[in-house]
C-alpha cells in the first residue's frame, strides 16, 4: 500500500495515505485517543511510519531515549501537544518541513534544541505540533527531515542549503 502512488488506490485508503514530503495528513477527531505514554526506563521507545498520535502525548525518558518520527504521521485538526521529559537520555522529534511546529522547553545541564529556517504556515486549518519539555542532564532535540531522509543526508543538505549549492526546500523549485 506505501509503495503504491495515492492517485492510484481507492478513495477511502487514499484519504489516509500521507503524502510523501506534503503537507501533514490530518485525520477526523474521532480516530485521535486523548492521550498516550511513551516510556523509555534504560532503554528506548520509538515511533515512526503511519500511526495517529494522541491529542496530548507524554514522552519520557529516563536513562533512555526516545524517538517520535512525525513525517508519516496522520495528526488530528488542531493542536497535537508533545511534552517530553528527559532525565539522564534523550528524545529525538523528527518532524516534515511543512509541519507548524511550536516548541517551548527547560534543560539544566542538557539541551531542548528545535532550529528551523521554514517559514511559518499561513493556513489556519492546518494542524499544529506543540512540543513542550524539560530536560536534565540529557537533551531534546526536534529536527526538521524530508521523508526517508537519515540525519547524516539531513545535515549534509543544510550545509549545502547555507553554502548556497542547493536551493532551500521552501523556495519554488524552477525549470
Amino acid at each position: 500500500l506505501a509503495d503504491l502512488p495515492a492517485t492510484d488506490l481507492p478513495a477511502p485508503a487514499r484519504s489516509v495515505v500521507p503524502a510523501r514530503g506534503g503537507a501533514p495528513v490530518v485525520v477526523s477527531a474521532d480516530r485521535v485517543k486523548e492521550r498516550a505514554y511513551i516510556v523509555s526506563c534504560m532503554g528506548g521507545s520509538r515511533r515512526a511510519g503511519r500511526w495517529v498520535p494522541a491529542r496530548n502525548n507524554f514522552a519520557i525518558g529516563v536513562m533512555g531515549g526516545f524517538s517520535l518520527d512525525f513525517r508519516e504521521a496522520m495528526l488530528g485538526p488542531g493542536v497535537t501537544d508533545v511534552n517530553a521529559f528527559v532525565l539522564m537520555g534523550g528524545g529525538e522529534i523528527i518532524v516534515p518541513p511543512e509541519m507548524e511546529v511550536e516548541v517551548s522547553g527547560f534543560a539544566f545541564m542538557g539541551g531542548f534544541e528545535h532550529e528551523t529556517d521554514e517559514p511559518l504556515q499561513t493556513d489556519p486549518n492546518s494542524p499544529v505540533l506543540r512540543i513542550n519539555g524539560f530536560a536534565m542532564m540529557g537533551a531534546v532535540e526536534v529536527e526538521v527531515r524530508l521523508p526517508g531522509e537519515t540525519a547524516k543526508e539531513a545535515k549534509k543538505r543544510r550545509r549545502l542549503e547555507r553554502k548556497g549549492l542547493q536551493p532551500r526546500l521552501s523556495q519554488p523549485e524552477q525549470d
